[in-house]
């Protein structure tokens, strides 16, 4: 592995509560290991969440935010500009981060895009075009989680854009037995538990599920969905009013045991990149129920059913297959870890970063 020796390198995120948090988490001990002096800005909550410091990172309190605030963002690059003084590289995760970080004038910047522009219209739509459009211009490497941004980013004028898959973090071994964790959920042996594991946000698509359990699916699941987020109020009114088979789990830490209980697990987001619920459910050998969006289709391959995003009736009839045929799921049980084993671990995906950043540094 390429070395970092005394070199300072400040890691750069916006408020997150899953993937990127988790991405970025998964590579620090690498980066050390390879002689760096690692410094995490962010907001504060992240370090709460994730832990960066554990791993000998050092951690500095910058408040980006993760939607359109230009006041707090102007706050943001100029703490950045501070607590990034001195340093030899700088790599922000997120078009949010980026765009704070290019503002900040770091040079050489590394981008990491892990997820698209949210969607919209009219002059917020126009000022977040120019916006992204600047960030990945004004990179010296943007690292591209899924095929599709790496292709946006070509498209906006990125100098150097190249593919970096995401790998989720291997989950620990189950610690309950499969029966006790349906036991704690109010499930018997026949009922068939779905489960879904995201933040409660728009992007991820929960009111088509909802949608669909309304309407009704074949073999009357119960559905646990781990996660907490801006939606948990009127999710949890819907599901109350209309008298839903769900059960909001709120943030968990035992999504192993989850996942070992569960009979299917369904992403039904608008957008993902290398959904980290998607590998998890895959290595795990949980049928995978998805839409067909952004990196999904190029992560699973034939080992999952996918199904256009938003249409409830795809994912009702997907859903009720899967849940009234044991065989189908079987295959899929079987094909999720195949597939699997194609994808790039941790270590690769630290490896492509260390070396990235000595490529960078030997060119300054």
């Amino acid at each position: 592995m390429a070395e970092l020796t005394d070199r300072r390198v400040t890691e750069v995120l916006a408020t997150s509560t899953g993937g990127v948090g988790t991405h970025l988490r998964s590579v620090l001990p690498a980066l050390v290991a390879a002689g760096a002096d690692v410094r995490v800005c962010g907001p504060r909550a992240t370090e709460e969440l994730f832990g960066f410091t554990a791993t000998g990172a050092d951690f500095r309190e910058v408040g980006v935010s993760a939607g359109l605030a230009p006041a707090a963002d102007l706050r943001a690059v100029r703490a950045l500009r501070r607590t990034a003084a001195g340093s030899d590289l700088v790599h922000a995760h997120g078009l949010r981060a980026g765009l704070v970080a290019a503002l900040a004038g770091h040079r050489p910047l590394v981008l990491t895009l892990h997820n698209a522009a949210p969607p919209g219209g009219g002059l917020r739509r126009r000022v977040l075009d120019a916006a992204e459009r600047a960030t990945v211009r004004a990179a010296d490497v943007v690292l591209a989680a899924s095929a599709d941004l790496a292709a946006n980013a070509v498209r906006l004028g990125a100098r150097d854009v190249r593919a970096a898959p995401v790998s989720a973090p291997p989950l620990p071994p189950p610690t309950r037995p499969r029966a006790q964790v349906r036991a704690e959920l109010g499930l018997d042996d026949a009922r068939p538990l779905v489960l879904a594991v995201g933040r409660l946000h728009p992007q991820k698509g929960y009111d088509v599920l909802l949608d669909v359990l309304a309407a009704g699916v074949a073999g009357d699941p119960l559905v646990a969905v781990a996660g907490d987020g801006p939606l948990h109020d009127a999710l949890a009114a819907r599901v109350t009013a209309g008298g839903l088979p769900v059960t909001l789990l709120g943030r968990r830490t035992d999504v192993a045991d989850l996942l070992a209980a569960a009979d299917v697990v369904v992403l039904p987001s608008v957008w993902e990149a290398r959904s980290l619920t998607a590998q998890e459910a895959l290595r795990s050998g949980v049928p995978l129920v998805a839409t067909a969006v952004g990196g999904v289709p190029e992560l699973v391959g034939d080992a999952a059913v996918l199904v256009p995003a938003g249409d409830a009736g795809a994912l009702a009839a997907a859903l009720g297959g899967l849940l009234t045929d044991p065989a189908r799921r079987a295959e899929l049980a079987a094909a999720g870890p195949r597939q699997a084993a194609g994808w790039p671990d941790e270590a690769a995906t630290a490896a492509q970063l260390v070396t990235v950043y000595a490529e960078l540094l030997a060119r300054r």
